[in-house]
């Protein structure tokens, strides 16, 4: 599933594409740094804090998309919210199944 979004009147923007980008920008950015440090360069240190509350924003904004999507997907689909729920079934379902449990008898 994709999500566009259009701002004025540019070009549509899969907002998941974007977010998913901006993501790995930062993850390579923070790697780059990480090289550096490990090669004794410390010259950029002290942006690695910002950087990674950066990637961590970014990646809770993954998420939360994803989960979206994934609930819009299911509404689609009609998974979510049918509004009904049969009772006579569960209760069958549980009868059925307390009645093979005690069958099954003791350990």
């Amino acid at each position: 599933m994709t999500i566009k979004v259009t701002v004025g009147e540019g070009e549509p923007v899969d907002l998941a594409d974007f977010t998913e980008s901006l993501f790995r920008s930062y993850a390579e950015d923070i790697a780059r740094v990480l090289r550096k440090i490990e090669r004794g360069e410390f010259d950029e240190l002290k942006v690695l804090p910002g950087q990674v509350k950066q990637l961590r924003e970014v990646y809770q904004l993954v998420q939360e998309e994803r989960g979206r999507v994934e609930k819009l997907r299911k509404q689609v689909a009609g998974i979510v919210g049918t509004g009904t729920i049969d009772f006579q079934s569960a209760r069958d379902e549980i009868g059925s199944r307390l009645a093979r449990l005690r069958d099954a008898g003791p350990g």
